[in-house]
């Protein structure tokens, strides 16, 4: 019997590579002579560099760089094995958990210290990337990364922006004659999965702007800075972007990555499967196993357990997920392929419980299912 194991990490406890060894552990009690196949996953957000350096064989690079504020910040990206293909999680350069609740700022927040990943990316040969674009504090279009890539932002004075949302209010002009041309060689993919439009009630501003620290008033601000900023992309390069599904997604750095470096917009678990090779794994499995730190209605819109049933259903395979827990919604993802899922904490306890006891609940549970699967085999 083949078992494929595609599991999330489970937030603040277990990488996903981790949680796909805890799983094979406990089924291994079970059934000690089964195949085992551990692809660990992530759906574009915090873990996605960490899932793919692991399927891949590749590495995990330090740099450091600006952080959303300016600040030097240790941040990182991986490098797969092919030495090609560069992973980067804005979030670790341009991240809310780079700043304190009271840090917050999203008229001045940038995305200068995510183009610096990928100039160090380009330093060491990537001419492939994934961007996961989740998690960011920023709100200013990408405006910074460009900076950063060597893009000018000029006002209607020639001066350069300051950074930040709020200064692209002043947007004239964006001049790149020293724009990095070795970014013509790369191909960008954008793990997304939302399809908010730059602007409008819809926007970068209105629904993730408050949640960036902006207040109302702010967010109009933002709003009308986003607005001038696509019309100086349509006007200058004939991009009309402002209403364009998904351009919202990283405070707006995803039409930055459209018009600039010709990005192409993919749900992320659909691209960390691909890299990973999770199709062809499923193919020839009997069983698949995926999870997640919480299980519950919102896994079907672009999370990893809901993704990979989704494909594990093309090739008419059965999916059980373990969730560390199982929350409010849990029923809808049984309508995209997953036949059951189990949540791994079996009793009352604290978060901090249920974070340190992550290895030895997900390990029992996941043994659990395996007993209950024999049992039913032998009936």
């Amino acid at each position: 019997m083949k078992i494929v194991i595609a599991p999330d990490s489970f937030k603040e406890s277990l990488s996903a590579l981790e949680v796909a060894s805890e799983i094979e552990a406990g089924f291994r009690q079970i059934y000690p002579h089964a195949d085992y196949c551990k692809l660990p996953m992530a759906d574009g957000g915090e873990g996605t560099v960490q899932a793919l350096i692991d399927a891949s064989g590749g590495q995990r690079i330090v740099c450091q760089v600006a952080g959303p504020l300016g600040q030097p910040v240790t941040a990182f990206y991986g490098l797969m094995g092919d030495g090609q293909t560069a992973v980067i999680e804005m979030a670790a350069a341009s991240g809310l958990e780079l700043l304190t609740p009271e840090q917050r700022d999203a008229l001045h927040a940038s995305t200068y210290g995510t183009g610096q990943l990928i100039r160090a990316a380009l330093d060491a040969g990537a001419r492939r990337f994934i961007l996961g674009v989740g998690g960011s504090a920023t709100n200013d279009g990408g405006a910074g990364m460009l900076q950063a890539l060597g893009a000018r932002l000029r006002d209607g004075d020639g001066q350069e922006l300051a950074a930040g949302g709020a200064a692209l209010a002043q947007l004239a002009t964006i001049d790149l004659a020293q724009f990095d041309a070795r970014l013509a060689e790369c191909s960008f993919q954008i793990a997304c999965d939302v399809d908010n439009p730059l602007v409008g009630p819809a926007g970068a501003s209105a629904v993730f702007g408050p949640q960036k620290g902006a207040s109302p008033a702010q967010v109009q601000q933002l709003d009308a800075a986003l607005q001038r900023y696509a019309d100086v992309l349509a006007s200058q390069f004939g991009q009309q972007v402002a209403q364009l599904p998904g351009a919202g997604a990283g405070g707006g750095i995803a039409a930055a990555m459209l018009v600039f470096l010709r990005g192409r917009m993919r749900p992320g678990v659909e691209i960390v499967a691909q890299a990973a090779g999770l199709a062809e794994a499923i193919a020839s499995a009997d069983l698949v196993l995926t999870g997640e730190g919480r299980i519950d209605g919102q896994s079907v819109h672009g999370k990893t357990p809901v993704g990979v049933a989704r494909l594990a259903r093309q090739y008419g395979k059965p999916v059980i997920a373990i969730g560390g827990c199982l929350g409010s919604g849990v029923e809808q993802v049984y309508l995209h392929g997953i036949a059951a899922s189990v949540a791994a904490v079996s009793r009352p306890c604290t978060v901090a419980q249920a974070l340190a006891d992550a290895r030895q609940n997900l390990q029992l549970a996941a043994r659990n299912v395996a007993a209950l699967l024999k049992l039913g085999q032998a009936l």
